[in-house]
C-alpha cells in the first residue's frame, strides 16, 4: 500500500518498533468484540470494520521523516497499528523524551492505562494493595505502584514465572492461594472470573476492586452473595477511553500520555518486554499469542532498518 504524501500540519512517520497489546489484540484477532461495542472499541487509526478484516493496534514508535521542523527527525509515539510508514496529523504524535529509549516507548499506551487506573483508584500512602493478573496492564500498574511511598504491593498470578518479573519491578509476588489479604485496594487485570472472585476475597472491609479487565463477548459471573454487602465491598470499572473523572477537568489525553512517556525513563519497565518479533513474522505471531502457545508479556515488533 502506497503511503500518501504528508500535507500541512501532518507528519510522515517511519516505524521503528510497535508493541502487541496482547489481551485486546488477541481478543480482536479471534473476533471477540461484541457488536454493541464495535464503535467504542475502534482503535484511533483502525482500518476496516469489526469483526474482520481490520488493521488494529495502538502501540507505535517511529521517527518523523517529514513534518514540522520541531518534529523532524524526532522519535514519536502514536496510537497507530502495525505498519512500516504512515501519515497522521502532527497533533496525533507525542515526542518521546530524550531519556526514554524508543524501544521501551512502545509501552507508553499500556503505562497510560495504568496511570488512568491509578487516577481512578487513588491509592494512599501506606495502602495494602494487590494487583491480580500479571499481564501487560497488571505489570504496568504494579510497576507504577511500586514507586508509591510506604505501599505494600503484591502481584498475584497463576504463572509462577511472573515472580521474576515482580522481583524486577520491585514488588512482591504470590500465587492466588498465597496472596496477602486485608487489602485496602485490589486492581484486577486477569480477565478471568476466578481472578475477580479472588480479588474480592483479598479485600479488607469496605475495600475496593478496580476492574481493568475487558471480557469482550464473554459473560462473567461475580460473587455478590455471602459477605459482599455486609462487608461493604465495591467493584468499580476503569477504562482508558476517557480520562479518569478525578483528573478530567485538569488533564487532557495528551497530558496523560506525556506523563506515561516520562515514567518510562525508568529502566525497570524493560522487564515487561519479554519477546521480540520481526515485522514480517507478525502474521504468524498473533495465532501463537491467541492460543497461548507463546506466553509473552509485551512482544516488541522490530521493523527493518533503512
Amino acid at each position: 500500500m502506497a503511503v500518501p504524501a504528508s500535507g500541512r500540519d501532518e507528519v510522515r512517520v517511519r516505524t521503528l518498533y510497535s508493541g502487541v497489546s496482547r489481551g485486546t489484540e488477541t481478543l480482536v484477532f479471534r473476533g471477540g468484540v461484541p457488536e454493541s461495542q464495535f464503535t467504542r472499541m475502534r482503535a484511533p487509526f483502525q482500518d476496516g470494520e469489526f469483526p474482520a478484516p481490520v488493521k488494529y493496534g495502538y502501540l507505535n514508535v517511529g521517527v518523523v521523516e517529514h513534518g514540522p521542523p520541531e518534529l523532524l527527525g524526532r522519535a514519536v509515539f502514536c496510537l497507530y497499528p502495525h505498519q512500516t510508514r504512515y501519515v497522521v496529523p502532527a497533533a496525533s504524535v507525542t515526542p518521546v523524551p530524550e531519556d526514554v529509549p524508543a524501544a521501551r516507548a512502545v509501552l507508553a499506551g499500556t503505562v497510560e492505562t495504568a496511570v488512568n487506573a491509578l487516577w481512578d483508584a487513588a491509592p494512599l500512602v501506606g495502602d495494602r494493595i494487590a494487583v491480580v493478573g500479571g499481564g501487560m496492564v497488571g505489570c504496568c500498574v504494579a510497576a507504577v505502584l511500586g514507586r508509591f511511598p510506604g505501599v505494600r504491593v503484591e502481584l498475584v498470578d497463576v504463572d509462577p514465572g511472573r515472580a521474576a518479573v515482580a522481583e524486577a519491578l520491585g514488588v512482591g509476588f504470590a500465587p492466588p492461594e498465597g496472596a496477602a489479604g486485608e487489602c485496602d485496594l485490589v486492581v484486577h487485570a486477569s480477565a478471568t472470573e476466578a481472578g475477580l472472585a479472588r480479588s474480592l476475597e483479598l479485600l479488607a472491609d469496605e475495600g475496593e476492586v478496580i476492574e481493568l479487565s475487558w471480557y469482550g463477548d464473554r459473560p462473567v459471573r461475580i460473587p455478590l452473595g455471602e459477605a459482599f454487602h455486609s462487608r461493604r465491598l465495591s467493584v468499580r470499572a476503569s477504562q482508558v477511553g476517557m480520562v479518569a473523572p478525578a483528573r478530567r477537568s485538569r488533564r487532557t489525553y495528551g497530558d496523560r500520555l506525556a506523563l506515561a512517556l516520562r515514567l518510562l525513563a525508568d529502566p525497570v519497565f524493560d522487564a515487561l518486554i519479554t519477546d521480540e518479533c520481526p515485522f514480517d513474522d507478525l502474521p504468524r505471531l498473533l495465532p501463537r499469542l491467541a492460543s497461548g502457545e507463546q506466553p509473552a508479556l509485551c512482544v516488541r515488533v522490530v521493523y527493518p532498518e533503512e
